[in-house]
């Protein structure tokens, strides 16, 4: 089983400039479901349908500020760093970047 669980500093590219905040991991017992939140900001945005592939991540939120909008994002973590995308629909894919706290 992967440890892709914990807390990460993460920085993402927006169309209204980069955000950063906190990106936390809470794996399910057996490894395969995770879930957690994204919070910074732009307020805080819980995982939704968090699942847990190896090392990769994928999962959505429902952003409500400024607009309500679905985003789905996957992320490869690779030991300590995580990197991957987050598509907020019209606004299209976001790169996402986290590094691991502690």
């Amino acid at each position: 089983m992967s440890d892709v669980g914990g807390t990460y500093d993460f920085s993402i590219s927006t169309p209204m400039g980069e955000q950063t905040g906190t990106f936390t991991v809470i794996p399910s017992a057996d490894g395969t479901s995770f879930t957690g939140s994204l919070s910074g900001g732009m307020g805080s945005m819980d995982v939704q349908d968090g699942r847990i592939d190896g090392q990769v991540l994928s999962w959505t939120m429902q952003m409500t500020s400024p607009m309500p909008m679905k985003l789905d994002g996957e992320a490869t973590v690779d030991g300590d760093s995580v990197a991957g995308k987050i598509k907020a629909g019209f606004m299209g894919s976001m790169p996402f970047t986290a590094t691991r706290q502690g």
